[in-house]
């Protein structure tokens, strides 16, 4: 034995005795089994024998490739282009079915049309427009009530709008003060009758030009027709002494007199006190299709237009929409309807920044929807006729065609590079201007001047090229009068102070 070291072992207590019954066979079944062993990939872990591979977490699937969301939309695209035909076909039924008189027949074509609308979108295309043309149909078919008539202060508030959502209006004014430039060259007072003054939006821009005029600019005078104002306003003669404001900053020696008339047709020409010398333009602008009626009516227009050639005007501008929405038949009329408003708010989309057009320019084309569609005989003034028609209807008249000129092509298209709508376009046939969209025609201008009983155009050929530039004009307000009576009619003439500068 090596010294330092002794044998010693702790000694063994005896194995506990089993429980009496047991048995070693039964140890396995006091204690949990031992887990499974999963192959060692990188990651040590376990799973319970009785884990159920439905309480894994499952992976996302793969994101679809482009050509996939591609094809998606096509298909989509694809399915709202048929849903957009089938709802412009029920919608045409429906209008020939009330043509025919066939109520339950409408009905149940207008039922099929709603139901149509809900496959396609509502914010754009065709959908955007047939809710407009399907809420109209059903106040025709239903009598639901309709949409209360606008105030003149309505009306003028979603003009303006309209005004600034799209370039209409102001391809409008800006030709028609092109032409009046130039028929007021070399003349010292000049006289300008607005059909429908709203808010003055358009002489800002002619006041600023003839300002510019080589020369010195003439003495001006406007009278503006409007509707009557409200008890304890004069919306005509606040419209004027904002324009003369604008005419003595620009130096130029103004007048303004408005006429407040509920309609053009009672309006004489004794109202509009024409001074001996000057020269007169006329001006309308969607003005003279509210003035046509049935072929079995009187048409207030053939007055109208008596009216102007007696003024002897050196220019009479005319713009209107260039549409048939005044044909007998209700179906022709609702399809040209239909497709005209359907371009119209189309451009009124790629006008707008965010591409969803303007809501308030919307409503100001939804009331003319409505009046299209819903009103039949004398309740109905939306008449929209072709420019062909009014070549005719102005020539009987007696007034000739004046062309407008290169300058007035150049405005108009600088114009337009002002919107970001590239469907825009604007052409020149025999002497008059069309603006459209994709190359439907939209809107009109023509110019024109009286002929006198001999046969000769009254005034000399003054048309010289003036390249004065219009830039947007702007204003506000609305329109009306001040109150003096006329021949114990409605309409009321306004006697507005002449301011000479």
């Amino acid at each position: 034995m090596a010294m330092g070291t002794f044998p010693f072992q702790w000694p063994m207590d005896p194995a506990p005795a089993l429980p009496s019954g047991l048995d070693g066979s039964l140890l396995p079944s006091l204690l949990p089994p031992p887990p499974a062993p999963v192959p060692d990939d990188g990651a040590a872990y376990y799973a319970a024998a009785d884990m159920q591979a439905s309480s894994m977490p499952e992976l996302a699937p793969p994101f679809p490739s482009r050509d996939a969301v591609a094809a998606e939309l096509a298909m989509r695209r694809a399915e709202e282009e048929v849903a957009g035909i089938r709802l412009v076909h029920l919608l045409m039924s429906c209008a020939g079915a009330v043509e025919a008189g066939d109520h339950a027949l409408a009905a149940a074509h207008l039922a099929d049309a709603n139901a149509s609308l809900a496959a396609v979108s509502t914010a754009s295309g065709i959908g955007r427009v047939a809710v407009h043309f399907t809420d109209a149909l059903s106040r025709r078919l239903f009598r639901s009530p309709a949409t209360p008539p606008a105030t003149d202060a309505e009306h003028a508030f979603l003009y303006h709008h309209f005004y600034e959502a799209c370039p209409y209006l102001k391809f409008a004014h800006f030709t028609a003060n092109q032409a009046i430039l130039e028929a007021f060259h070399g003349c010292d007072s000049v006289h300008v009758i607005d059909f429908s003054l709203m808010q003055g939006l358009q002489w800002p821009a002619l006041i600023q030009a003839l300002a510019l005029r080589p020369g010195g600019p003439p003495f001006l005078r406007i009278t503006g027709i409007g509707p009557p104002s409200p008890p304890g306003r004069d919306e005509l003669r606040d419209v004027g002494l904002r324009l003369a404001d604008l005419a003595r900053s620009v130096r130029v020696r103004f007048s303004f007199r408005g006429v407040a008339a509920n309609s053009l047709d009672e309006v004489h020409p004794w109202m509009l006190q024409i001074a001996p010398g000057e020269a007169v333009a006329v001006n309308s602008v969607l003005q003279l299709h509210r003035l046509l009626a049935d072929s079995a009516d009187q048409a207030p227009i053939d007055a109208v237009l008596d009216c102007v050639a007696s003024l002897q005007p050196k220019i009479f501008t005319v713009v209107e929409q260039e549409a048939e929405h005044n044909k007998p038949g209700f179906l022709d009329r609702f399809t040209e309807a239909l497709f005209y408003y359907s371009a119209v708010f189309d451009s009124l989309d790629a006008a707008s920044a965010n591409g969803t057009g303007n809501a308030m320019a919307e409503a100001y084309l939804q009331r003319e929807i409505c009046d299209i569609v819903c009103n039949d005989g004398s309740a109905r003034m939306e008449r929209h006729e072709p420019l062909s028609q009014w070549r005719d209807r102005l020539g009987r008249a007696g007034l000739s065609a004046v062309p407008l000129g290169a300058s007035a092509l150049r405005q108009a298209r600088m114009l337009l590079g002002l919107f970001s709508g590239e469907g825009h376009s604007v052409e020149e046939a025999e002497g008059c201007l069309t603006l459209g969209w994709h190359g439907r025609p939209l809107f009109s201008a023509s110019a024109w001047r009286a002929v006198t009983v001999s046969g000769d155009v009254d005034g000399e050929d003054n048309h010289t090229s003036n390249n004065s530039n219009f830039s947007g004009s702007s204003g506000g307000g609305s329109d009306s009068n001040n109150s003096s009576s006329s021949n114990g009619k409605c309409s009321r003439v306004v006697g507005a102070s002449n301011v000479f500068l």
